[in-house]
């Protein structure tokens, strides 16, 4: 990535933090080999209040989908943390793999099915949003120093408005309460996340 080292650095160690949790929550989801076996272990950092069994153990297809959302997103926030330390240092085709695939699979799953259209289509876009980000930073390296950025700027800036919203809408989701409080508990850290790699996203293209 362009741009003073440390914000680089910080920009990682965020991303990475968000991405290890992810990682963590998908590596004792219900259901996982790796998930403890008392089943309040895992939700009592997680939820403040008991929640009904159908919410605290999702079953069939919800299990699935959110397995899917903590996959998809430790992929991003891990990945992004690398982008921003290795730079061109990886060859711009690594990461467009590594993201494309994924976003190709996600856009499949959003036409073939209804259930949790959105969701699929914002992991699609953020996958390749970051093969698109690989592709230019390496790109500019390719080109003289005086070049002052690369990419596709209409494209770079629909990205930018799209994640600039979508940290906007988490954040605000973060903070909202039922009784109009603001306040940010464990049952928050998901959002919490959500929006670490939504500004990290927007970082990364405003680097570009």
């Amino acid at each position: 990535m362009h741009g003073p080292t440390l914000v680089n650095w910080l920009l990682a160690l965020l991303t990475a933090t968000a991405g290890a949790h992810c990682l963590a929550r998908l590596r004792h989801a219900p259901g996982s080999p790796h998930a403890p076996d008392a089943p309040h272990a895992l939700h009592t950092a997680c939820a403040p209040s008991p929640a009904p069994p159908s919410a605290t153990h999702p079953t069939g297809p919800r299990r699935l989908l959110a397995r899917e959302t903590d996959a998809a997103e430790a992929l991003m926030g891990l990945g992004m943390a690398g982008m921003a330390v290795t730079g061109a240092a990886v060859p711009a085709s690594v990461w467009a793999w590594l993201f494309g695939i994924p976003a190709a699979v996600f856009l499949l799953a959003a036409a073939g099915t209804p259930d949790r259209r959105g969701h699929r289509l914002h992991h699609a876009v953020g996958g390749l949003a970051m093969a698109y980000a690989a592709l230019a930073m390496t790109a500019s390296h390719g080109h003289h120093h005086h070049v002052p950025s690369t990419g596709a700027p209409l494209l770079t800036g629909a990205l930018l408005l799209y994640f600039g919203a979508y940290s906007l809408w988490t954040g605000t989701r973060l903070l909202h309460a039922p009784d109009g409080t603001v306040t940010v508990g464990t049952a928050g850290l998901p959002q919490a996340c959500r929006l670490t790699m939504g500004i990290g996203m927007f970082a990364m293209l405003l680097g570009l």
